[in-house]
């Protein structure tokens, strides 16, 4: 059996399947069907289907031409899940957020997982992409998929392999990241191994499935512990009247034992500001307290407040009061030069601004109309920036510093900037860091 999957990877006969086609999914169907293989994706939205159907992209980073030659070259998006036994492998990429405790959710996965079991056939491969805690796969899927008679192993093919995706990131693409296997038994990795052998440039494996789950978590917890340790620096260098991006670029100079990390009003994104908590939450079943994690997410959590507080005393020097004061929040996508909302601080920012009591607008070239999101509701549409618009603000906050925008012009006409990202590198009066 095992002889007969991979063979079908090298030949590129099988047909692979993506399940979940946002900002994971859809690029790597589009690099499946690049590199020759028949992909069908499957997602429970139909507004998905469709307009991946009319060679449309719903994700700013993927050109509607990469849509239109892979649909033109045969993928096929879908959301009759009773065609699950014509993929030979079955590639997991579906959210994996946290609920209201601050626990991992892991509802998107496990019901996906259930819809997938009816149509279970033996040859098949299945993958799951998303990042979580270690045990996942072998603690929830593997039970599941032994259910319906199926021997991991032998009969499907179970492997993790964490998705590595950094949207709109010119220099690195679905192919060109290296990416991460474990394999539930070694047949399973041997299988897995062959899945992304033939898209990926370079495929590491790892020993097992619950090693490349921490494997991921590792990644994003150095990250957010790093952000978490400049964000504290921040705060310190403000206090002493310090410059801390001044102090990161010198710092950044030498050439061995620092990596450079920058401060910002949050963290952002489905992975940096949830990841941590997976690991957190599973190291107490082991009896151990990750205090180190926490206490670089309680700093990197308080970020927003400190950055509204910057605000507050801005607009105190100018004898106002965020009640009643009209800010224009610049920047709401997570990261620069994206559309992507996931987690985004900026929306905390106004949440907690307009809480105060302000009157809150934002301009964004990425984010035309303020998307529908499951915790945060604005009536909002971009505002245009021109100088009458922005001198009407009483203050300028830039929250997320796409470069897309004319920061001259910014500086020349704002009564008051608030800077979180670090983008005004010259001292003026009417510019505050934070």
């Amino acid at each position: 059996m095992k002889s007969t999957v991979i063979k079908k990877f090298i030949d590129k006969t099988a047909i692979i399947g993506i399940v979940g086609l946002g900002y994971v999914g859809l690029p790597l169907a589009i690099r499946y069907s690049e590199a020759g293989y028949k992909v069908i994706g499957f997602d429970i939205d139909p507004n998905k289907v469709t307009v991946i159907n009319q060679g449309k992209s719903y994700i700013e980073h993927i050109p509607a031409i990469s849509i239109q030659t892979a649909v033109g070259q045969g993928f096929e998006p879908t959301s009759d899940f009773t065609r699950v036994p014509e993929a030979d492998a079955l590639i997991l990429c579906v959210p994996t957020p946290l609920n209201q405790y601050r626990e991992p959710d892991l509802s998107f996965v496990l019901n996906t997982t259930d819809s997938l079991l009816p149509h279970l056939r033996q040859g098949q491969v299945v993958s799951l992409e998303s990042t979580t805690y270690p045990g996942t796969t072998d603690e929830e899927l593997l039970p599941r998929i032994q259910s319906v008679g199926l021997k991991a192993g032998e009969d499907v093919f179970l492997v993790y392999s964490p998705e590595r995706e950094d949207p709109g990131n010119p220099n690195f693409s679905t192919r060109t990241i290296p990416k991460v296997c474990g394999g539930y038994t070694q047949n399973c990795l041997e299988v897995g191994l062959a899945l992304y052998g033939h898209v990926i440039d370079k495929v590491v494996p790892v020993s097992s499935t619950r090693a490349a789950e921490l494997t991921k978590l590792l990644e994003n917890i150095h990250r957010a512990v790093n952000i978490g340790l400049v964000n504290e620096m921040k705060i310190v260098a403000d206090k002493m009247a310090i410059d801390i991006h001044e102090v990161i670029r010198a710092a950044a100079t030498k050439p061995f034992g620092f990596v450079p990390y920058y401060p910002g009003p949050g963290l952002g994104g489905h992975c940096i500001p949830i990841d941590p908590f997976y690991l957190t939450w599973k190291a107490r079943e082991y009896g151990v307290n990750t205090k180190f994690i926490e206490l670089a997410g309680e700093v990197n959590s308080s970020m927003p407040d400190y950055v509204v507080s910057k605000v507050g005393a801005g607009l105190n020097a100018l004898k106002k009061a965020v009640n009643g004061s009209r800010i224009l929040v610049l920047g709401i996508s997570y990261k620069k030069n994206i559309d992507d909302m996931r987690e985004s601080p900026s929306v905390v920012l106004m949440e907690k601004l307009r809480d105060l009591g302000a009157e809150v607008s934002y301009s964004d070239p990425h984010v035309p109309v303020f998307p529908k999101m499951r915790e945060h509701k604005f009536d909002l549409n971009s505002v245009a920036l021109d100088r009458a618009t922005i001198a009407s603000y009483d203050c300028v906050l830039l929250a997320t510093d796409h470069d897309k925008f004319d920061y001259t012009l910014i500086k020349e006409a704002a009564q008051l900037i608030i800077d979180a990202r670090g983008r005004y590198q010259e001292p003026s009066k009417h510019i505050l860091k934070a």
